[in-house]
């Protein structure tokens, strides 16, 4: 029948203990934890908060301000995407409070040229990287 040395088990065991060994030490445990009901809310309420400024922005006249201010639309939506939910929330505020029917474009482009302003002067101080255009000396 088959015969193996006994040189050879002694290989195959020592093979087979090692990789025993190597199985233990690759496992990864996972960790779960709960995720509280503010937390959720709270990034719900992020999101819902972007759509809605990007949906602003995307309006027609919105884009025409801007425009007309001399700002690129692509560039006001690059840097409303950068930034913070605290910072969205607040602009959200701004557009709740406008006045219906009211002339609220003005506002919220100059809540959108104030944010350009602010990340502008951060990006030329070296605390943001936001703009392409603006040369960072190191």
């Amino acid at each position: 029948m088959f015969s193996i040395k006994k040189s050879n088990i002694k290989i195959i065991l020592h093979f087979l203990i090692f990789s025993f060994m190597l199985l233990d030490f690759t496992a990864i445990s996972a960790k779960a934890g709960i995720i509280g009901t503010e937390a959720v809310i709270n990034t719900l309420q992020g999101e819902k908060s972007r759509s809605r400024i990007t949906a602003f922005l995307d309006r027609q006249e919105v884009q025409e301000a801007f425009l007309q201010k001399g700002i690129d639309p692509s560039q006001a939506k690059n840097s409303v995407a950068s930034l913070t939910d605290q910072e969205i929330s607040r602009l959200c505020n701004v557009l709740d409070q406008l006045p219906a029917g009211g002339d609220g474009v003005g506002a919220v482009v100059g809540a959108a040229v104030l944010i350009f302003i602010i990340l502008l002067i951060t990006d030329i101080l070296g605390f943001t990287n936001v703009f392409p255009f603006v040369k960072h000396t190191k």
